[in-house]
């Protein structure tokens, strides 16, 4: 049996040690001699050091248990850093109110201040810059499905 992303993936998930956590990405290396895993979880409220440790040991756990104690790999268990950007409906509703740059499928970009989360998508707050006047915002609907990639503006204003 091949250590694969969606195997590591249902074993963190069944390690998530609170009900309000929840697993944003699993990505595995192709390395054949020694893989390195990355599981990045996150939480409504986020995620603390201690969680990321438990899910760590859990997961430690089910690869000895499945693969033997002679396995080599690299786990790697984090939250999503600032730079990484949101997947999750439960990522966007942590960051209402922040502003994000939201890349669309037809290619434009979108920056503005989230307003609110839908089972569909979000509202977006969108900044219209003119030359030489104020920042104006136009409220803008966007589905999940248009979304290509959304990131969060950090502001050191």
């Amino acid at each position: 049996m091949a250590l694969t992303a969606q195997i590591i993936k249902a074993m963190a998930q069944d390690s998530l040690p609170d009900s309000d956590l929840f697993l944003v990405d699993v990505a595995v290396s192709d390395s054949p001699a020694r893989p390195k895993i990355t599981v990045l979880a996150d939480g409504e409220q986020g995620i603390t050091i201690d969680q990321c440790a438990t899910i760590s040991r859990r997961i430690n756990k089910r690869i000895e248990e499945a693969f033997g104690e002679e396995f080599s790999y690299v786990l790697e268990v984090s939250s999503p850093g600032v730079d990484f950007p949101l997947t999750q409906p439960k990522q966007y509703q942590r960051n209402v109110g922040r502003s994000l740059k939201v890349k669309l499928q037809d290619g434009t970009e979108k920056t503005g201040k989230l307003e609110e989360v839908t089972e569909t998508g979000i509202s977006l707050a969108e900044e219209i810059k003119q030359k030489g006047k104020k920042a104006t915002y136009v409220p803008v609907q966007i589905p999940f499905g248009d979304i290509v990639k959304a990131n969060v503006v950090i502001s050191f204003k």
